[in-house]
């Protein structure tokens, strides 16, 4: 069904309204997760170059050895990426390769070493890097996809450095390793391999498992790595990143799926609410705003639903807690873009942006983008700009607003599969190749 648009009366910016739960000053000021200090992408104090080339507002860029799509964290004066190094150790007996996927994919034939490295802000200098293990990678992988695409977590006292089947590892900033949790090991679906990150929420480091085995959603301490509760979930393989959201004062776990978009008490791991209506191989993490979470899938179907926080409780699948939905355009791979009123969100192998009232769904525009195409990265927003980088080293900025008008195009000689951080008048794009620190000259 085209746009269905549900006329409610939604209350705007008054005390009980619910709304991303806020960081702290510090948190604000760093980018301490993948997508920033609220989760969505949006530097609220960040203010970075326009343009840039390899000639031009380049502060610094260092080789990052290994592959990794993971995206870079920053707190204080260091930046923080994970990789996989492959060693010259074949795997012993040879590589299994299951049937059907001897294309297409890649298998694990050799011993990887699974690294963690901090980086200085100043010079781009390695500060130290720590082999978290060193073993062959689970099963196999989409070539699209790489060992090391969880991004890692950061409470600017530990860096949580997690690799999915390979493990999840614990450092303090000096790099000296504090526990480490085995969690067992995905089989996803396709052999498309892992890729989403963890969150945390207060005590608790919170990771979504779904894969074609038994998933889960599990609570650790993230002081210990101690379990604090597991709750198992009816799912299939999903890509998306738990996201947390406070509403009239408590706190809750979203998280998307093929079954169902879920909602978890982050204290017990009860579940508020459930909603279906997205479809399989959802990899976009929802955003919030206005009390309104976004949620959406855009491979097997196009979905996108705007569900409101406010009275969800239970089962809400096609009750009146959808504010309004849409099927057309979504995104497959990148994550949307929530900025003030309106929705970003991309669709990546066709380089369309769409551009939605966050309130209503009705469409601002949808532009196919200029010299900008396969885009894996989820956009980025900053002083009422958008960014947006793709796989060929290619970039707009465009200006947030009702129309399309792109203010800078730039590239450079790498290719970027992770997303973007943003820190004060600072842009982080970690390539295949390269970690560039992007600032004006």
């Amino acid at each position: 069904m085209r746009h269905i648009l549900i006329l409610l009366t939604v209350l705007w910016f008054v005390p009980s309204s619910p709304r991303t739960a806020e960081p702290d000053v510090a948190t604000a000021q760093n980018w301490p997760q993948w997508r920033g200090p609220h989760g969505n992408g949006v530097a609220p104090i960040g203010d970075p170059p326009v343009e840039w080339g390899e000639d031009r507002n380049i502060r610094w860029k260092v080789g990052i050895p290994g592959t990794g799509y993971s995206s870079p964290i920053v707190w204080g004066d260091r930046v923080f990426v994970t990789t996989a190094i492959r060693t010259g150790h074949e795997v012993p007996g040879g590589p299994n390769i299951p049937a059907g996927m001897e294309r297409g994919h890649q298998v694990a034939s050799h011993i990887y070493q699974f690294l963690v490295l901090a980086i200085s802000r100043r010079d781009g200098s390695i500060l130290w890097q720590r082999v978290a293990r060193e073993e062959a990678p689970v099963g196999v992988n989409q070539l699209h996809n790489s060992w090391a695409s969880h991004s890692p977590v950061t409470d600017g006292r530990y860096v949580y450095a997690y690799f999915g089947s390979n493990g999840l590892y614990c450092y303090d900033m000096e790099g000296t390793l504090q526990w480490e949790r085995d969690l067992g090991d995905m089989n996803t679906a396709r052999g498309n391999g892992e890729g989403n990150s963890p969150v945390l929420h207060g005590d608790r480091i919170i990771i979504n498992w779904d894969h074609e085995g038994a998933s889960f959603i599990v609570a650790l301490d993230k002081r210990t790595g101690d379990q604090l509760w597991m709750v198992p979930r009816d799912e299939t393989t999903s890509w998306s990143s738990p996201f947390i959201v406070e509403h009239d004062g408590r706190h809750q776990i979203i998280v998307s799926a093929t079954n169902r978009v879920c909602a978890y008490d982050p204290v017990t791991g009860a579940l508020i609410w459930e909603c279906a209506g997205l479809k399989g191989f959802v990899i976009p993490t929802p955003v919030t705003a206005h009390g309104i979470v976004y949620a959406m899938s855009g491979h097997q179907r196009n979905a996108l639903l705007a569900i409101r926080l406010a009275g969800a409780q239970g089962d809400i699948s096609g009750s009146d807690a959808i504010l309004w939905q849409d099927d057309r355009n979504t995104s497959y791979v990148s994550s949307p873009l929530v900025y003030d009123d309106a929705l970003y969100f991309l669709k990546h192998s066709k380089g369309f942006l769409s551009r939605l009232d966050a309130m209503t769904g009705r469409q601002s525009y949808i532009q196919r983008l200029p010299n900008i195409r396969d885009i894996f990265a989820s956009p980025v927003a900053a002083r009422d700009r958008i960014y947006l980088v793709d796989r060929d080293g290619n970039a707009l900025v465009i200006r947030h607003g009702p129309e399309f008008e792109v203010l800078a195009q730039n590239k450079l000689d790498d290719g970027f599969e992770a997303s973007p951080a943003v820190v004060d008048r600072e842009l982080y794009l970690r390539g295949r190749t390269y970690l560039y620190c992007i600032a004006e000259d």
